[in-house]
């Protein structure tokens, strides 16, 4: 009977210290477990805690010499307004949709760039205007071209892409759908600037002298007169990452000046002016349209990150600098990465642009060799 209660006590004095000890590991993993949480917890919040926006208000033939200092101040000045607005929003936590269209509002609005307000005049004296936009989460996407009634086409675009099933709509039947939706339409007078008219006068004075006894027509003129070739650029464009990691880019333009036949540049066109993807870049270019739809320049920076694992840096390089004057084309880009990495690519002699990244620093160029 002793023999048996020895050993019972044994058992039982072994069962505590196996559970204690079990209880020791348990807590060592608890709190092991615990740690690993608030790891990823902070990566989670450093993740979030990363933004930046990239605008950009035309590219072409910008030099310091042909740039008065009042004109380079209100460049710079409204160019700084801008982006301020779009980085406030992605400050507070907005989306990076809202913050491309917001800040695009502001230069639609200002006289200085070919968009909204400021648009060029097309030979028969008109603004016909094209924007678009698209969300690197969904990669949904809208459009309009060849407005003549809507003060802000990027918001349109944002419209057709979130209140419609299709992604482009064009002239007379994109108007109907913004006044279905309520949208506010303005007379064509209030696009009319004296220095946009000025230019065009210009640039049909200079074709009835070079052409008067020519039957040559306007893509012969823009690829032969130095002046009418920088009557092509001026759009402006946007592209943004919030905090949660979402991209968009957005892009907005008057077009070229004395345009013909309706002519669509890149601008609204997806893929070639705007491109958005979560898992690459938000991309908006600036340039001659019609090179830059041959090239599907947003597009195809997005595509080289993805399938050839370069930089955006790299991508944009080598899509600006090589891809695009190979084919006789010109212009630039503004982009920005998952990872908040900025680009601002051109090959023109300037090109309006801006960037302010997480820690609000912000930087603002004209000139080539800024």
């Amino acid at each position: 009977m002793k023999k048996i209660q020895i050993l019972t006590l044994f058992i039982v004095v072994l069962i505590h210290f196996s559970c204690k000890n079990k209880d020791k590991h348990n807590n060592k993993t608890s709190i092991l477990t615990s740690t690993k949480e608030n790891i990823d917890e902070m990566h989670d919040t450093n993740a979030k805690s990363n933004f930046g926006i990239v605008i950009h208000g035309g590219a072409g033939t910008i030099l310091k010499k042909n740039m008065t200092d009042s004109l380079e101040i209100a460049y710079t000045q409204k160019l700084e307004e801008a982006i301020r607005v779009g980085h406030e929003i992605l400050r507070n936590g907005g989306t990076a949709m809202e913050a491309v269209t917001k800040t695009i509002n502001i230069m639609e609005d200002s006289p200085l760039f070919n968009a909204g307000k400021g648009a060029v005049f097309t030979h028969e004296k008109r603004n016909e205007l094209d924007a678009s936009v698209m969300d690197g989460k969904t990669l949904n996407a809208g459009a309009v071209s060849g407005v003549t009634h809507i003060k802000n086409p990027i918001d349109l675009a944002f419209l057709v892409m979130t209140q419609s099933e299709h992604v482009m709509l064009s002239g007379e039947g994109a108007e109907e759908f913004a006044q279905l939706k309520g949208f506010e339409l303005v007379e064509p007078s209030y696009f009319y600037t004296e220095k946009r008219m000025q230019s065009l006068l210009k640039v049909q004075e200079r074709e009835r002298r070079k052409y008067q006894n020519d039957s040559g027509t306007n893509a012969t003129l823009f690829a032969n007169d130095p002046y009418s070739k920088d009557a092509k650029f001026g759009t402006v464009g946007c592209a943004a990452l919030d905090k949660n990691g979402n991209l968009a880019a957005g892009t907005s333009t008057g077009g070229m000046t004395n345009k013909r036949w309706n002519r669509i540049g890149d601008a609204p066109i997806i893929g070639a002016g705007t491109y958005a993807n979560n898992a690459t870049c938000a991309v908006s270019s600036t340039g001659w349209g019609e090179y830059f739809i041959r090239a599907m320049v947003a597009h195809d920076i997005s595509a080289m990150m993805e399938y050839k694992g370069v930089t955006l840096k790299e991508a944009a390089r080598e899509v600006i600098q090589e891809k695009v004057p190979a084919l006789g084309g010109d212009g630039g880009i503004v982009a920005i990465d998952k990872d908040g990495n900025v680009t601002m690519e051109f090959n023109t002699a300037g090109m309006y642009r801006a960037h302010m990244n997480a820690e609000g620093k912000l930087i603002v160029g004209i000139y080539g060799d800024e």
